[in-house]
């Protein structure tokens, strides 16, 4: 290293990059204490640019200046300066690595190849962030509707918008999917979903499911006298996913889901950019927890749940929420939440959708941590109401006009017709649902 030019190394200030050119993640590093970190540091990031385990005669000093990562920042975490314990077992650091973005182009596969490929098999490195700058983002359409574009297809002003999942996961009859959807709608959901779980089997064909559900919702429609969205589950391999994407609008759907971790990011993007570009894109977050959950390797959720299926155009993400079922520390789930509506230059909000054991009890809890723009994710909470699912879902908007008015839920349950309300909190209250890990 110390014989080619200072700017053709894998190492620079973080004053002196051009950001504006530069994919600049940051990671999390756990070493042996006796290994030199920033020495570790420019091999990695040699190893995810330009180069390998040794300089090669093509790694030229105008290669390195043109496509070599730049390690721009070691530190380590507690900072020792003139000694370390002679017990520690281990060295931990926050490192920044810039990468050259033109080495991969406006595109998720090679970006993930690139922060977080061959690195990821030396042991304890978890990439927690990566910054985009605006040129690479440019590259991206991004959600086409969004919270705002939600709340004008939907007529909502204010309030949260209530999606459910339909129960059973998986079913045979379309018929009575249908019909469970029908009740749903017609107490107030404005979206109804099918579950993950759920895509085109032979038993129960998009043929046979969304003309059903379409009916069954254009009934409930016109006696609530809102719009229901129906996101179909159109998760494939492919390219039959495209082909279900085309055919589920051929045949009514008004809304799609992708379990976009399964399929890929690019096959979720190609399907928004270029075959569903009227109709909202939802994005489901199963196997989340396989690339996020471990505190020590992977990437964090905010990345793979947060940010990039938001450049890749989800107008609504599904997100496990700390307040029923899902074993999710709260901070995280804020910091997801946080990644899918801040400001990202050219790219729209997305709408976030936590879920997961979420009841009527719940509602004053979440739009407190997440305020208004949401879309409250539910299936049990419905579907298991003691009154019925029509019930369940006249329970969620009692309990979104509870908090509108500024009304404690449960105080709000107790009063004079709101007995859907008074059910739902007499069956789980507002503490925590479902299994507890």
């Amino acid at each position: 290293m110390e014989k080619l030019p200072l700017d053709a190394l894998p190492d620079a200030l973080p004053d002196a990059i051009d950001e504006d050119k530069y994919v600049i993640c940051t990671y999390y590093v756990g070493l042996p204490p006796f290994m030199d970190a920033r020495e570790m540091a420019h091999a990695a990031a040699i190893e995810q640019s330009t180069g390998t385990w040794t300089l090669v005669p093509g790694e030229t000093p105008e290669v390195r200046r043109r496509h070599v990562a730049k390690v721009i920042g070691v530190y380590e975490v507690p900072q020792h300066e003139y000694s370390y314990p002679k017990d520690l077992e281990r060295r931990e650091y926050i490192m920044q690595v810039a990468y050259p973005w033109k080495n991969f182009g406006a595109q998720i596969p090679m970006l993930l190849s690139t922060v977080i490929g061959n690195i990821s098999l030396y042991g304890r490195i978890k990439c927690l962030d990566m910054k985009f700058p605006k040129s690479w983002l440019k590259g991206f359409k991004g959600p086409k509707f969004g919270i705002k574009g939600l709340r004008n297809l939907l007529k909502i002003k204010k309030r949260p918008i209530l999606n459910n999942m339909v129960k059973p996961c998986v079913y045979t009859s379309c018929q009575m999917g249908a019909d469970l959807a029908y009740e749903a709608a017609a107490g107030g959901a404005d979206i109804i979903k099918d579950d993950e779980l759920l895509a085109n089997p032979d038993f129960n064909t998009l043929e046979d499911r969304i003309p059903r559900f379409m009916e069954a919702l254009d009934r409930a429609d016109s006696e609530k006298g809102e719009k229901t969205i129906y996101t179909v589950n159109i998760t494939d391999s492919l390219p039959r996913m495209f082909e279900n994407a085309e055919r589920a609008i051929e045949l009514g759907a008004n809304g799609l889901m992708i379990n976009f971790l399964a399929v890929g990011y690019s096959a979720f993007r190609h399907v928004s950019e270029n075959l569903a570009p009227k109709v909202p894109l939802l994005a489901h977050m199963d196997v989340t927890g396989a690339l996020s959950y471990s505190p020590i390797v992977g990437i964090s959720s905010n990345i793979v749940t947060g940010k990039l299926p938001r450049i890749c155009g989800s107008d609504i993400t599904v997100f496990p929420a700390p307040y029923g079922k899902a074993p999710v520390l709260r901070e995280r789930f804020l910091n997801v939440a946080h990644d899918m509506i801040m400001p990202l230059h050219n790219i729209e909000q997305t709408a976030p959708m936590p879920s997961g054991g979420i009841s009527p009890g719940h509602v004053e809890e979440v739009v407190n941590d997440l305020g208004l723009d949401i879309v409250i994710g539910t299936g049990a909470g419905i579907h298991a109401h003691p009154m019925g699912p029509r019930a369940g879902a006249i329970a969620f908007r009692q309990a979104f006009d509870a908090k509108m008015q500024g009304i404690p839920v449960s105080k709000y349950a107790k009063e004079e017709g709101h007995e859907e309300l008074k059910a739902a909190m007499a069956s789980w209250g507002s503490g925590k649902t479902g299994a507890d890990f």
